[in-house]
Parts: C-alpha cells; structure tokens; sequence
C-alpha cells in the first residue's frame, strides 16, 4: 500500500515550485490563481526571494502548501494513495490533495492559519527546539518539570522530539535534557511556540473558519496529528484539525500506525525531504521516494 505524505513548515528554500510552474500549464495556472487568491504574487516570493522572505509564517505556509498540493493535482492518474497524512500544515496539503477540500478554500484556510500563528507568535515571545538521543518518556518527564510554557510539539521519529514554548523555559529545557544526557539540544530558528498553548489565539480564530468550511469525505484514509489515526468523516476532521494548532504533532506514531495498516510505500510530495528522513529511521523496511 502507498502513502503519499506533505511536509510542513521549515521545509521551504528559495526556487520551490519554479521548475514546476515553468514547465506545467496546468501547474502555472494553479500557481496564478493561488497570487489572485492570496492578493499578492507569493510566486515571486517562492521562486526569486529571500530566505528572510519565506521564513515569515505568513509566507511560509501558503508557499509550502501550494508546492505540496500543485505536485498532487498535477501528477494525474500518478495520485492514488491508499493513505495520506501532512506533519503539521503538511495536513491542510494531505486535505486538499484527498478531495476533502477545493484548492481556493483550502488555501484561504491556510492563509488565515498563518495570518493568526503570525499574530500569536508576536503577542508572546517564544520558540522551540529539537531534543534528540532521548526517549519520549523522558522528554514529557522534563518538560512536565519545567516552569512556563514548556510541552512536547512534534514526535518526529524514535530519539527525535521538538519541544515548544516560552523563551526562558525552552532555555531551560535545554539546559536540563543535556544533563540527562540527550545528544543534542538545539534551539531552532522558528517565529514562535507552535503546537502548544500558546497558539491558543490562533486556534479559536481558526476554528471559526474551519466551521464555516465545507469539507467533503476523503478519498482514502487521512491520518491526523492530533491522534494517529486514520479519519474519513469530515466531522471528525474538521474536530481534529482544530485541536492541532494547540496539541503536538504525533508524526512518530503516524508512521507506525501506517506500517501496521499496511503501508510498503511513502512519497512525499513538497520541498525538501525531512519527512522521507523521518520515516527512514522510523521504519526500514518502507520504500521511501520524493517529488519536488
């Protein structure tokens, strides 16, 4: 069985999507609309800007999820996932790419995501970093340990968790896991504390327009951050796809959960190959391939 998977945030480079758009009609097309869409050419952005430029969230997330989904549609009979699943933003992509969502609304969904996380992140000074060579138990028994905002964001793959929250207790955090012994404590370049508590403005601002959204079953199983599991009600997604800006991302568990269900297979389609990485060390015995 084949798993097609979309990657999210932090996977942009300049020149994403450029050779796409410049050698499909159908791609360039898309591309257009999406600059109607968004009311600026986020293209020019994509393919001639800066790294400064795609690093603001408000850019980011629109570029990455256009990237990722332009590659699904027009891939043609090529698209025939038995499963799809998205690290984080990468699920709105998974989400357009399975028929739940159309192309415009679904990216009018994205660009109202990354307008209220970039809102967040500028009302409390935040960040996350990436804490590897421990497991998850002792990551939460730290992070539980902490004082703030200090919790467990992405479960990225066996020994590889990010943590997310307030400048001076990830700080901290850091500083803890390395006398327990963790291989590495990075700090990462990010505009703030996703999936953690900290997001909450954001969360309540989107779920107003994910209710307001029209969402349609998907064509094969969808498996969400929020709980691992695979989903075909639109109900149930909609449910999930709120609570994720606010809950870690339980991409480990996803990969498992896809292997029992039979999964031989995982493409990913968007830029940069992190999420082909992350199954890697999850599972060998998953042929893994990419498209950008």
């Amino acid at each position: 069985m084949k798993a097609f998977v979309f990657p999210g945030q932090g996977a942009q480079f300049v020149g994403m999507g450029k050779d796409l758009y410049e050698s499909n009609p159908k791609a360039k097309e898309l591309f257009e609309k999406a600059n109607e869409v968004l009311g600026f050419r986020i293209t020019d952005l994509m393919f001639d800007g800066t790294e400064e430029d795609l690093r603001q969230t408000k850019v980011t997330q629109p570029a990455v999820f256009l990237h990722s989904v332009i590659l699904a549609l027009t891939m043609g009979d090529e698209f025939k996932p038995d499963m799809v699943a998205g690290h984080s933003l990468g699920e709105f992509s998974a989400l357009v790419a399975a028929g739940v969502l159309p192309f415009e609304q679904g990216l009018k969904l994205v660009e109202t995501r990354a307008m209220a996380m970039q809102k967040a992140c500028e009302a409390a000074p935040s960040t996350m970093a990436a804490i590897i060579g421990l497991d998850d138990a002792k990551v939460e028994e730290i992070c539980a340990s902490i004082d703030g905002v200090c919790v467990p964001a992405n479960y990225n793959s066996p020994g590889q968790v990010v943590i997310s929250g307030s400048n001076e207790a990830i700080a901290a955090a850091c500083e803890k896991f390395k006398e327990a012994g963790a291989k590495r404590a990075l700090p990462l370049k990010v505009g703030g504390a996703f999936h953690s508590p900290l997001m909450e403005p954001a969360r309540a601002e989107l779920a107003k327009a994910i209710d307001e959204a029209d969402f349609s079953a998907p064509i094969c199983p969808i498996y969400q951050d929020v709980d691992a599991l695979p989903h075909t009600d639109p109900a149930e997604i909609k449910e999930n796809l709120v609570k994720q800006l606010t809950a870690p991302v339980r991409w480990s568990h996803i990969v498992a959960n896809m292997v029992n269900d039979g999964m031989t297979e995982a493409m990913e389609l968007g830029p940069g190959k992190v999420l082909q990485g992350l199954i890697g060390r999850t599972c060998r015995d998953v042929a893994v391939s990419g498209r950008q």
